[in-house]
């Protein structure tokens, strides 16, 4: 307010202007303005589009995000920078049938790049680009609590299981295996890059992978858990 001219402000007309602020552009109530809800009231249609969409479609699945990642990480450099993001968000409007300008795409890039490269170094890490994609929250979060019996773990680990199997294979691979080690060593470590989840995959595998497939089969996975088949 004062930068808009006001200089004279009591708490009561800041107070007064907060709520309406937030009656307006704070859609899940919660009393903040999140970073997608700061979007429809900075940016212009089409960027803000590139918000909604995620904000109704967010990522359910650590799988579908490594994948993502395989595609777009083209030379496999453990980042996603300028070029791969402007692909990607290519894709996306593609997808929702937009048309969009080269030139355009550019300042789209950019902006996602001002919002989510926290350390700024002109890409995107493997934190940054969940962030941008909303990934939802760990599933194996599920297989915290200690105090279950052994019974229930077991459940437990049947849901995890089923979950990282997406190919319904009877095994964990590819991105498979890439999307439930980020899962793991982001319970211990959160904000892995891309080369430690390289890291830990190589010594996780190296460790249960009987067989040397470069897979994990169920037994291996309940060894890797701690789970008693």
């Amino acid at each position: 307010l004062q930068k808009l001219g006001s200089t004279d402000i009591s708490q009561e007309e800041v107070n007064f202007t907060r709520e309406a602020f937030l009656s307006t552009y704070d859609v899940t109530g919660d009393g903040k303005i999140d970073v997608y809800e700061l979007a429809t009231i900075i940016m212009p249609p089409d960027e803000n589009f590139l918000f909604a969409f995620h904000r109704r479609h967010p990522l359910d699945s650590s799988v579908e995000f490594m994948r993502l990642w395989r595609k777009y990480d083209v030379d496999c450099s453990g980042c996603i920078n300028t070029q791969e993001l402007k692909n990607f968000l290519k894709d996306l409007m593609e997808q929702a049938q937009k048309q969009v300008s080269d030139e355009e795409l550019d300042g789209y890039t950019t902006t996602m790049l001002e919002l989510f490269d926290k350390n700024k170094d002109g890409n995107l890490e493997l934190q940054e680009m969940a962030r941008l994609l909303a990934l939802r929250e760990n599933f194996l979060l599920q297989l915290k609590d200690s105090a279950k019996s052994p019974e229930e773990r077991k459940a437990d680990f049947e849901k995890v299981f089923a979950y990282y199997d997406e190919s319904k294979t009877g095994s964990l691979e590819g991105v498979e295996v890439d999307a439930f080690v980020k899962d793991l060593m982001d319970l211990i470590k959160p904000n892995l890059t891309m080369q430690q989840v390289e890291a830990y995959k190589e010594a996780i595998l190296k460790h249960v992978d009987k067989n040397k497939d470069n897979k994990l089969q169920k037994r291996e996975l309940a060894l890797c858990l701690g789970v008693r088949l």
